[in-house]
C-alpha cells in the first residue's frame, strides 16, 4: 500500500509542479507536512544534496525519499510517479506535434504557465531561504531568531558574485568552498 501511495503522491507532484526541480519543493513541502515521511529540515538536506549530485533535483529528492520510505522498491516507485506524468505529456504532445506547433491556444497555454511557474519557484526559494536563515520560535520565545552565520556567509556569497573574475569559475568550485566552509562552521 505504501508503494501505491509514494506513486501517486509523486505523480502528482510531477504533474502539476512546472518549472523544474525548483518548482517541486512547495509539492515537497506539503508532502511531509502530510504524510510526516520527512521534515522542513531533511527537505532542506535533500535540496543540498540533490543541487549536488547528477540528475534531476526533483527525481534525486523522489528517490531519497522512496528510499527512506520503503527502501529500493520505494526509491523507484516514488521516481517512476514523478516522471510519469512528463512521459505521458511527452507522448501525447509528440503524436500531435504538426497541430500543437501552429496552435495559438497552446501558444496562450504555455506563455500563462510562465507566471505560475515562477511563483513556484520563489515559493521554493523563500521556503529554502527561511528555513536556513531562520527559525521561527513559540510564543514564550523570541517570535525569530536569524542564524547570523548563515546570514553572514550569503551576504559574503552575494557580494563575491558581483566580481566578474568570480562569476568564471565553475559551479563545482563554489560547490567544494561551501563544502569546506559547512564542515568548519558546521551551520
Amino acid at each position: 500500500m505504501i508503494l501505491l501511495r509514494l506513486f501517486f503522491e509523486f505523480a502528482k507532484t510531477g504533474l502539476f509542479a512546472v518549472g523544474g526541480g525548483l518548482a517541486t519543493i512547495p509539492f515537497l513541502q506539503d508532502l511531509g507536512a502530510r504524510t510526516q515521511w520527512f521534515s522542513d529540515a531533511d527537505l532542506t538536506t535533500m535540496i543540498a544534496v540533490s543541487e549536488s549530485t547528477p540528475g534531476a533535483m526533483g527525481v534525486n529528492m523522489a528517490t531519497y525519499v522512496g528510499y527512506a520510505t520503503a527502501g529500493v522498491p520505494g526509491a523507484v516507485v516514488a521516481t517512476l510517479g514523478l516522471v510519469f506524468p512528463s512521459i505521458v505529456v511527452i507522448i501525447v504532445i509528440a503524436g500531435f506535434l504538426q497541430k500543437f506547433r501552429q496552435s495559438k491556444t497552446v501558444d496562450a497555454v504555455f506563455y500563462g504557465l510562465r507566471p505560475a511557474s515562477t511563483a513556484l519557484i520563489a515559493s521554493a526559494g523563500l521556503t529554502v531561504a527561511t528555513a536556513v536563515l531562520i527559525t521561527v520560535g513559540g510564543l514564550e520565545e523570541h517570535l525569530f531568531t536569524v542564524h547570523w552565520p548563515a546570514l553572514l556567509l550569503a551576504v559574503a556569497v552575494f557580494v563575491c558574485l558581483r566580481y566578474t573574475k568570480l562569476k568564471k569559475l565553475h559551479p563545482i568550485v563554489f560547490i567544494g568552498i561551501s563544502a569546506l566552509v559547512g564542515a568548519v562552521f558546521r551551520f
